[in-house]
């Protein structure tokens, strides 16, 4: 008698959903040979309920793939058979049970999971579409809307699936499932030992990148079991430059948004720990809205970090890479701001508490002492970004490496023909937040050259990070111009205390007018290495 699971949820291998749709011959044509014995056909009941239709083609496993029909239910269904059943099948078989933990509707069904002994089989979701590897493939990269649903509908998938523990294990083009009603759906789970749900957001990255440029990040690597032409060793390979890391899709295509193409090339740096598959999942539901509604526009990066007062990301709470100062950073920070403290309370210990000036004479009154003046620390700098309202926003990125405590490395301007910037814009700018209003005592710009010219301005309010709210943000901040340095600097140091010490200020703007030339190469380009803000 048949041995059957019981219906569950799985996305079994590749051959499973992927070539049910469209790439049978040439899977039949490279699949390795399977044994014949207790072959089906055509019009054969199996289990009393699946009738088999037409055999679509052969998996990477040697596995059978047919169309069928559920004649209890009516219903179309895709039936895996695997020759023989018994241990050889108890994989595919634990993989049904194992996933029919998880329901979820970007994930396909399994509906049965039978074994005969002389062959296995699963009988799951039939799905009419083409996976993202074949649609892109035939049209091309697709825009930055469509891949971040895309990307949303399939993180959301692995959320469901981590909850339980488990690892899909083989996220990729191929087993990214487009149906004709446009219901994104995974397929081909293939955990073991060597998966991680790591890998899997790292795969996600992948995919994004893949839907944005239409080349694969990680071709490299085969897809375990595939045969030729199947899985992510037929995928062309990312654009690499000479020492073979790959080019931003912001590099490869025009019109990716600058917070897009941070959160992929964030997903694929293994220096970066991802977020957990349920934030991801929320920030790219976040993102995910109709291209009409422009949120997504081509000029304009989507910091994932901001906090409109509309709806904060994900990403923001969880942390990420935009994240001016992760938890390390605050404690390090605050630490030295408590280091300075105790050293300015303790110098002023045994002196004598200095007298109020009388306000019509000047002299000291007796008997009146004045209000201790807080200690000047090292500022906390909550918030950092790059401010570029003419450019095209490929140099958004690394602005918290203005913030990181090390002089050695920075965010840098593009190389430009002429000193200000190629005469194509006014200049750009690093954004600083204090968190909160603050006395302000001096700034600090570490540069990686001398010959910069700079402004410091000052502003009273944030503003969205686009094009647009670049432009806005300067116009409001050049009407609080706080010191020019253009030619009196210590060295590759600019230093800025112009303050008035009446006033507060939380939002400050380093705003470079002229890049200093290049040493070598020709061209003119600037790096700020460091800003740090004193006060209190």
């Amino acid at each position: 008698m048949p041995s059957s699971t019981g219906p569950s949820i799985d996305t079994i291998t590749e051959g499973g959903l992927v070539t049910q749709v469209g790439e049978g011959q040439e899977a039949e044509e490279t699949a390795p040979p399977v044994m014949t014995f207790g072959a089906p056909t055509a019009g054969e009941l199996l289990a009393e309920r699946y009738e088999l239709v037409e055999h679509i083609n052969n998996d990477s496993a040697g596995r059978l793939v047919w169309r069928g029909v559920d004649v209890v239910l009516r219903r179309p269904v895709a039936v895996v058979l695997r020759y023989p059943g018994g241990d050889s099948a108890t994989e595919m078989l634990q993989a049904a049970v194992a996933a029919s933990r998880v329901i979820h509707p970007n994930l396909v069904g399994v509906y049965d999971a039978i074994d005969e002994a002389d062959r296995a089989y699963v009988v799951r979701e039939w799905v009419d579409g083409q996976s993202l590897r074949e649609l892109v493939s035939a049209d091309g990269p697709l825009d930055p809307g469509r891949a971040t649903a895309i990307g949303s509908a399939i993180a959301s998938a692995l959320a469901a699936v981590h909850a339980t523990g488990m690892v899909h294990g083989n996220v990729h083009p191929g087993t990214v499932m487009i149906s004709d009603d446009g219901r994104v759906v995974l397929a081909d789970a293939r955990t073991d030992g060597e998966d991680s749900q790591e890998n899997d957001l790292r795969a996600v990255g992948g995919v994004l990148y893949f839907a944005l440029t239409g080349h694969w990040p990680h071709g490299e690597a085969p897809l375990r079991g595939a045969t030729a032409g199947h899985g992510r060793a037929a995928l062309p390979d990312a654009v690499r430059d000479a020492s073979g890391a790959i080019a931003a899709p912001r590099q490869v295509r025009a019109g990716v948004p600058a917070y897009l193409d941070d959160l992929t090339m964030d997903l694929l740096d293994s220096e970066i720990a991802p977020p957990s598959s349920d934030v991801l999942a929320a920030e790219l539901n976040r993102l995910d809205v109709p291209a009409d509604d422009h949120f997504l526009e081509p000029a304009g990066p989507l910091l994932f970090t901001a906090d409109t007062g509309e709806e904060p990301s994900p990403l923001a709470a969880a942390g990420g890479r935009k994240v001016a100062l992760g938890i390390a950073g605050l404690l390090a920070v605050a630490l030295v701001g408590l280091l300075v403290g105790i050293s300015v309370l303790g110098d002023d210990k045994g002196a004598k508490p200095e007298q109020a000036a009388n306000p019509a004479t000047g002299a000291p009154s007796s008997g009146e002492s004045a209000p201790a003046a807080a200690p000047v620390r090292k500022l906390t700098i909550q918030d950092v970004r790059i401010i570029d309202p003419q450019g095209d926003r490929r140099e958004v990125r690394n602005a918290e490496k203005v913030i990181d405590g090390n002089d050695d490395e920075g965010w840098e301007t593009d190389t430009y023909t002429r000193a200000k910037f190629g005469n194509f814009k006014p200049g750009m700018g690093v954004w600083i937040d204090l968190g909160a209003p603050h006395t302000v005592k001096s700034v600090q710009a570490v540069l990686s050259a001398t010959g910069a010219s700079a402004q410091l301005l000052a502003g009273t309010k944030d503003f969205p990070s686009t094009s647009k709210g670049d432009k806005d943000l300067l116009a409001s901040y050049q009407q609080t111009v706080i010191g020019q340095p253009f030619e009196e600097h210590d060295g590759t140091k600019m230093i800025f205390n112009g303050f008035d010490p009446e006033k507060q200020y939380r939002y400050l703007l380093f705003w470079i007018t002229e890049l200093p030339k290049k040493d070598s190469g020709g061209g003119y380009k600037l790096g700020v290495q460091e800003i740090t803000v004193t006060g209190s």
